[in-house]
């Protein structure tokens, strides 16, 4: 699948914080206004997040209320569903899903 410029970023940076942080999932969204957010999963004792769901709460925590794009970085075959209810809540329906070595898969 080829895909834009705009969300080949969006590959690389989700790509780059997975392997940053040696997370399982690493996320980038993207907002109407064109600015990006990154984020892997977070696994502590007293909080658990999808990569995906970070992503969106760092959006969201910076005011963002609709988003044009996301990507999550991942082994799994899709998106969990609070995941993408989390991109859904800022309209996007379908997260684009690429594999570790940014492969698109959907």
């Amino acid at each position: 699948m080829e895909l834009d410029p705009e969300d080949a970023k969006l590959v690389t940076l989700a790509r780059s914080a997975r392997a940053r942080t040696g997370a399982a999932e690493g996320a980038a969204v993207r907002d109407d206004m064109g600015r990006t957010y990154v984020a892997a999963t977070v696994a502590l004792p007293s909080l658990s997040l999808s990569a995906l769901q970070a992503a969106v709460a760092a959006a969201v925590s910076s005011g963002v209320q609709q988003l044009e794009a996301a990507v999550l970085v991942t082994e799994a075959d899709g998106v969990d569903p609070e995941s993408r209810a989390a991109a859904g809540d800022l309209g996007v329906e379908a997260p684009i899903i690429a594999g570790p070595d940014g492969e698109v898969r959907a």
